[in-house]
């Protein structure tokens, strides 16, 4: 069952990732007088970063619903593990994101390097082998969740690009932004993954429950992605910090 929902919503969802491509070339195009004017890389950046735009929103809310909102992983159940949990719901919206992946390493593969180095494509592929092994095995589900609140810093960073393509660069939309990407990037790439660490901790007898393959996805995944978001959030700072010497 799993295994064809997986297959079906990947599927769809690629469909989807480049419909909105196409939407945002068409609709740039009329609405945006800058964009006849960049590169073609710009270009298919521009667009590709609108497709992760959407992205972002719709699995940030679904996370924060799932995780928290919902009581699907709450420790006050008594339906089972935390480890083992899932429902349609939540095996759906992973197939989501999985189509997204797919999509944007293609993408990335493609135009590579310019829509991204090394360091994208080994977040991308830890990503979908996590994304895959939670989808089709039900399996620690809660704690790519949580991983996947990492995706609440995107609209930020996108947003930033678009100002800095804009000759907006000195605005001060482009300054507030970056105050906002720190703070939520600390929020949600260090605080969340510091809960993440804390929570596989306190739950350890249930992580040890799931295969061994599981084991080590739940431990490496987001101790890797961890260090990568500690070594985004200084090169961030000290882009903040450039940016405001610069007006002082």
């Amino acid at each position: 069952m799993y295994t064809l929902l997986f297959c079906i919503t990947s599927y769809f969802l690629n469909i989807c990732m480049f419909q909105v491509y196409d939407l945002s070339q068409i609709f740039s195009s009329i609405y945006f007088k800058r964009y006849a004017g960049l590169s073609k890389s710009q270009q298919v950046e521009w667009n590709n970063r609108s497709i992760s735009t959407v992205h972002a929103i719709f699995i940030t809310a679904m996370s924060l619903f799932l995780a928290f909102w919902s009581d699907l992983f709450s420790d006050d159940q008594l339906s089972g593990l935390v480890i083992m949990r899932s429902s349609t719901l939540s095996t759906s919206v992973l197939g989501v994101s999985v189509g997204y992946f797919l999509t944007d390493l293609a993408m990335i593969l493609w135009f590579y390097p310019s829509l991204g180095g090394m360091e994208y494509l080994v977040h991308h592929l830890l990503s979908l082998v996590a994304l895959s092994y939670a989808m089709l095995t039900g399996e620690a589900q809660f704690y790519v969740y949580m991983v996947l609140l990492s995706e609440a810093t995107t609209p930020g960073i996108n947003l930033r690009w678009y100002l800095d393509v804009a000759g907006l660069k000195k605005s001060k939309a482009y300054l507030i932004n970056g105050f906002m990407m720190v703070f939520v990037w600390l929020v949600a790439r260090i605080l969340v993954f510091i809960y993440v660490f804390y929570h596989f901790y306190v739950h350890y007898d249930q992580v040890m429950k799931v295969s061994s393959f599981g084991i080590f996805l739940v431990c490496v995944v987001p101790l890797v992605i961890a260090v990568m978001n500690l070594v985004w959030f200084w090169k961030i700072v000290k882009g903040l910090k450039k940016t405001l010497a610069k007006r002082n």
